[in-house]
């Protein structure tokens, strides 16, 4: 069988996006965020989110096959995210994705947004080895899961408890009066800052939650502790420092999550560890996973920006490998299903 070419399509959030994959080689790539449109509320109102889903699913599916040179008649499949994620946007998607396949007598996959952060890192580094663990991490996931097959066996090792790492990051990047997004620039200025000058706590490391919840994450008492922190400072009358702030809490969570997904590795027999997720672009928690990644022998794969956040390319990849793998279609009155569980690869 030649390479299949498959048109992934993504709406979980505030990105309407659309690709072509041929294979492993990644043919167009097309993004429309919304972002600047949720800023002023401080996070993505799912109202606006869907309008811009709604406006842009079109054009960016146009721009996705004429920059690949395609027409519908050219794609093999077509892949959709139908969950996780807000229901007003992937009903938009998962809607347009049925009416272009209907149209065009092409077999629709529905596929879980999670597991395609993890199927895209095959454009950068090529097949998984056996046994692979996967960190996803994202504004609203922290998950760590057991890889044998990216089409058909994958085990939930941890997840999180409360606050994922890039809901407490934007909690914090508020109270110091950064705008929506905060991570970007907790990131830029935890650079600046000593990473030791706070004593920031390590959700679910010590003590009886620490060994009940090995591989499970909880940033919410971090934020927390970060909060009251500042409101002693400022109480006090005292300057607040915050690239030590900045770089004291990237480097708390940072070392939480390098050092159980290594962990977690060390438990499996892996020594392969895939990252994915928007809040994989942060720089300090990139440079921890290499470290600890290299000091216990674990090989780190983390795929470049463009990769990390939400994209059509993760989509049409894990569509690919469903197609390869002879995985049987979606059916066509398939639903979306907003908080799809992430041991179901597919619907």
């Amino acid at each position: 069988m030649s390479e299949p070419v498959v048109l992934g399509i993504e709406s979980t959030c505030d990105e309407t996006a659309a690709a072509v994959v041929r294979g492993r080689e990644l043919v167009s790539n097309v993004v429309a965020s919304s972002m600047d449109q949720h800023a002023r509320y401080g996070g993505v109102i799912p109202e606006i989110a869907s309008r811009a889903h709604a406006e842009a699913f079109a054009p960016v599916v146009s721009k996705a096959l004429a920059d690949a040179s395609m027409t519908l008649g050219d794609i093999d499949a077509i892949a959709v995210s139908a969950g996780p994620g807000l229901a007003g946007c992937l009903a938009v998607g998962v809607s347009g994705a049925k009416a272009l396949a209907w149209a065009a007598g092409k077999p629709l996959y529905g596929i879980n947004h999670v597991i395609g952060h993890i199927a895209v890192t095959q454009l950068q580094f090529g097949a998984f080895p056996e046994d692979t663990l996967a960190l996803i991490v994202s504004g609203g996931h922290t998950s760590l899961l057991h890889v044998r097959d990216v089409t058909r066996d994958i085990d939930v090792v941890g997840t999180t408890l409360d606050d994922a790492a890039g809901e407490c990051f934007d909690k914090v990047a508020r109270l110091l009066g950064f705008p929506y997004p905060g991570g970007p620039h907790i990131d830029r200025h935890g650079q600046l800052g000593d990473p030791h000058a706070i004593r920031v706590p390590q959700g679910l490391t010590q003590g009886r939650a620490g060994k009940q919840h090995p591989y499970d994450f909880s940033f919410s008492g971090v934020k927390t502790a970060v909060a009251r922190w500042i409101e002693e400072q400022r109480a006090a009358g005292r300057d607040i420092p915050v690239d030590d702030i900045c770089a004291s809490l990237a480097d708390s969570v940072a070392t939480v999550l390098a050092r159980k997904a290594i962990a977690g590795c060390e438990q499996y027999g892996s020594r392969t560890l895939i990252v994915g997720g928007g809040f994989s672009a942060n720089s300090q928690l990139r440079a921890k996973l290499l470290e600890v990644g290299e000091a216990h022998g674990v090989i780190v794969r983390i795929p470049k920006i463009a990769l990390c956040t939400d994209n059509g390319a993760m989509v049409a990849m894990l569509g690919v490998n469903l197609v390869e793998a002879g995985i049987t279609p979606s059916d066509p009155a398939f639903p979306i299903n907003s908080s799809m569980p992430l041991d179901v690869v597919s619907v």
